[in-house]
């Protein structure tokens, strides 16, 4: 499969297995699992006719490891606006995590933190590197650092995707750190 393929693909299944199943008339289980027949059907019928060995490899090849497939079935590991429970478990972060946006929004995260907006959790990064990258996607990234360690201590409950992704509800100001 060449890279543009493997590209629409991958929103493909992300627009679907994240944000509206219900437009190709799939339904996630309560943990947003889906049956791998169930959704090629599916995407054959709305016109987007995908093989199992093409979801295969969208699956191995995102840079993201957005997705798991395991036991005939398929899920996006976060980044649902639908509802549903991932099952992580409650996980202590390392003492720093880090987000990675852009400048124009640092205005309302100043005066807000971060919050999920559209999703069910904030998303964070294990790294600088992994942050800017994201921030990247739309437009000059800023990397903010989160204390997760005190949050955490504070009762905040992080969680970690499999794709290492951490997951919080929301993160105050207070635990915040700009740069400059």
């Amino acid at each position: 499969m060449d890279d543009q393929r493997l590209v629409r693909v991958s929103k493909y299944l992300s627009r679907h297995l994240r944000h509206d199943p219900g437009r190709i008339g799939v339904e996630l289980d309560p943990h947003g699992w889906v049956e791998v027949d169930t959704l090629l059907a599916a995407a054959a019928a709305h016109g987007f006719a995908l093989t199992r060995r093409e979801l295969e490899l969208a699956v191995a090849g995102n840079d993201k490891q957005r997705f798991t497939l395991e036991d005939g079935r398929i899920r996006a590991n976060q980044g649902h606006s639908v509802p549903v429970d991932l099952d992580l478990p409650v996980a202590v972060p390392p003492p720093y995590l880090y987000h990675g946006t852009v400048a124009r929004h640092l205005a309302a995260i100043r005066a807000e933190g971060l919050r999920p907006m559209r999703r069910h959790h904030v998303h964070l990064s294990p790294d600088r590197a992994t942050a800017t990258r994201v921030g990247a996607r739309r437009g000059r990234p800023v990397v903010l650092a989160v204390d997760a360690g005190t949050m955490h201590a504070a009762g905040h409950a992080f969680r970690v995707s499999v794709n290492g992704v951490w997951l919080v509800d929301a993160v105050p100001v207070a635990h915040l750190r700009f740069p400059g």
